[in-house]
Parts: structure tokens; sequence; C-alpha cells
């Protein structure tokens, strides 16, 4: 669907280490800072046990999972939003990005040196937050003084225009993202979506700790989640070396290393699927002896939007889809049997897809 997470962070947090164990990429990861200059690009696919599941139903050549695109972007410094380090750079490709994946470091190690030479997760998150505010302070700013001279006008769109960028102003001058003025129309939204502002990215804090705060996280974790948690955001742990370190690894030996740290399975597939959703997608599975296959779609897709992302000309001559749930399948077992016991639902175009619904789409032409 073309919508990417950009991972960023200060240097030497382990954003290129996680971006690593996400994508396999090999992107070079060093203990200084601006390792990363130009955007790592990596399509990483989305853990879905669901895909397995039908699988075990439905006998099929192979089996295709959704993908989510991440980012990887040079590390920021304060000052960035100034042209400080890379910051003109940074802020041009994090503002290419649909989602931001904010990678906190929240370890101790005297081998790995700090940018601000010590370790404070919170004070780490402000620095990366007021760089993005501070950008798009400059952007609200440029855009309220064009709408005072349009509302001169009298127009009612002008000053509606006016009276929302004044909002985005205020909240960005007292320190608070774009993403806490919340549109109350259609047309303050419209105007947001142009504005392309860094801080009303969606945000997911990735933890990185060290290997022996594997499962829940340390006292430096605990302060981010918290925070997370007070402004209605997701976080998630991670120990960027061992997941790199797990690369590669399956069967017994996978179990095992997870089993020393007390994961269930590696937290990146946590992390992936948490970025998933981040960007407001879901999933629904087309079933046959071909293929088994997740597809991507916004959540609130209807139907025939859904059949579009197969193909174009399945939306243009979408007639209906049948439709059933992995309940449906775990009880009846086969597809012919959820259909005879009457199971297989016909839905029209009005239909709003559900997460994990399996479909066969029916379409002129």
């Amino acid at each position: 669907m073309g919508l990417s997470v950009g991972i960023v962070g200060l240097p030497n947090v382990g954003k290129s280490t996680i971006f690593n164990a996400l994508t396999r990429a090999g992107a070079p990861s060093a203990n200084y800072p601006f390792c990363t200059i130009d955007p790592n690009v990596g399509i990483v696919p989305v853990p879905d046990p669901r895909l397995e599941e039908i699988s075990s139903y439905i006998t099929t050549r192979q089996v295709t999972h959704a993908t989510v695109e991440v980012v990887d972007i040079a590390g920021l410094v304060k000052g960035a939003s100034k042209g400080e380090g890379l910051g003109n750079k940074f802020l041009a490709n994090i503002r290419e990005t649909d989602a931001i994946l904010m990678v906190v470091r929240c370890f101790e190690d005297e081998n790995v040196v700090h940018v601000d030479g010590s370790v404070d997760p919170l004070r780490d998150v402000e620095v990366i937050e007021l760089e993005l505010i501070y950008a798009d302070l400059e952007t609200a700013e440029k855009r309220l003084d064009r709408a005072r001279k349009i509302a001169r006008t009298g127009k009612a769109e002008a000053k509606a225009e006016l009276a929302f960028a004044e909002r985005l102003v205020e909240a960005l001058g007292d320190g608070r993202p774009a993403r806490t003025v919340a549109p109350h129309n259609e047309g303050e939204r419209e105007i947001l979506h142009d504005m392309h502002l860094l801080t009303a990215k969606p945000v997911l804090y990735c933890c990185n700790v060290d290997d022996r705060s594997l499962p829940d996280g340390n006292e430096l974790s605990a302060r981010v989640v918290a925070r997370a948690a007070e402004h209605g955001e997701r976080s998630v742990i991670v120990s960027g070396r061992i997941e790199e370190e797990m690369l590669g690894l399956a069967g017994d030996e996978l179990r095992e290393m997870l089993a020393v740290y007390g994961l269930d399975e590696p937290a990146l597939n946590k992390l992936i699927r948490a970025c998933y959703e981040l960007l407001g997608l879901q999933s629904f599975f087309t079933a046959e002896e071909k293929e088994v296959r997740a597809w991507t779609i916004r959540r609130g897709a209807t139907a025939p939007q859904a059949a579009g992302v197969i193909h174009t000309d399945f939306e243009r001559g979408f007639i209906r889809a049948n439709v059933y749930s992995i309940d449906d399948l775990r009880h009846y077992r086969t597809e012919a049997a959820i259909k005879a016991a009457g199971k297989l639902r016909s839905e029209g175009k009005d239909y709003v897809m559900r997460d994990g619904d399996i479909v066969r789409f029916l379409f002129d032409g």
C-alpha cells in the first residue's frame, strides 16, 4: 500500500541494529554518530500465525505474508530543526514516512558512547520530540501567515483555516505535538494532511534494553512505557542485540534461546505487528490451492476496496464477496463444509471488512 514506518532516534541507540534484525538487510552499524546517512529501506513480512493455521486446513503451494515498509533514518541530534548534524536531511526523510518508530536507549554500556554523555531515555525522547515540534512550528507559522492574508477576503473557508492554524501554532508553541490537536471536521483534516507535519504522525516507542532486562524491561524502559501510556501511545520492549543473535535460528535452537530470555516469540514479531497496527492497517486472507495469502487494507475499507488491492479490475467489476472466518474454518475444516452449513456469508458493496476475513471475490469481467 506504499505506507512506511520511519525508525528514528538519537545516534548510538541501536536503530540500525534493530533495522538489521527487522530486515536482515545488513545495514552498517557502528559506535559513532551518523553511521546511517542515507535512509535504508526494508520490506518486512508481518508475522501472522493465522496464515499457518489456514494453510493447515487448505492445502496450498505457497503462503504469502502481508508486509510493512520500514526506513532507517540518520540519527537526530539537538538542533536538527536548525540544520545541526544531518538535521535537514533527517527532517526531509521522516516527512516522507507515515508513522514513527522511536528507538530509545534503555541500557547502560560504557563501550557504547551516548551523544549526551549519559543515559536518560526521557531526555532523549524530549530532544527528538522538541526538534520535530520546532520544525512543525515553523511550517505552521507560515501557514498561519498565509491564512491571515486570505481570511481578509471574508471567505468562510479562509476563516475556518485561520482558526485551525491558530490552534496548531498555539499547541506547538506550548510544546505539544500536532497529533494532540484533533480536527473538528473534514476540512481541518484535509488541512492537517496537506501540511505534512512531523508530529501529526502516530508514534510507537521501541525500548532497546540489554539482555538481562528481558522480557519485561528495566527501570529505564519503565519510564518510557509510562510516558507512552500517559499520552495514549504504545511501546514495545526489545533487545536489538539478542534479536540479531536469533536471526537464522529455527526449531529447537530458537525455542531454547527464547526460553533463556523468557520470550514466547521474538520480540521483533510484536514490534512488526505493532508497526502494522500503528499505520492503521489490517489483513484479510485469500485461501486457494495456489496460494494462501494475507492482503493489506486500511481499517474501515469496504469489500470493493479490498478487492481492488488484489487487482483494480476486481474493484471496478465487484459483484459480491463470499466471506467466512477462521473460527468457521476451525469448526467445519473446509470451505465446502462451511458453505453447506450456511455459514458462508455473501456481502455486498457496503460491507466493511473485518480483520481476519477469509474472502473469495466475485466480479464482472
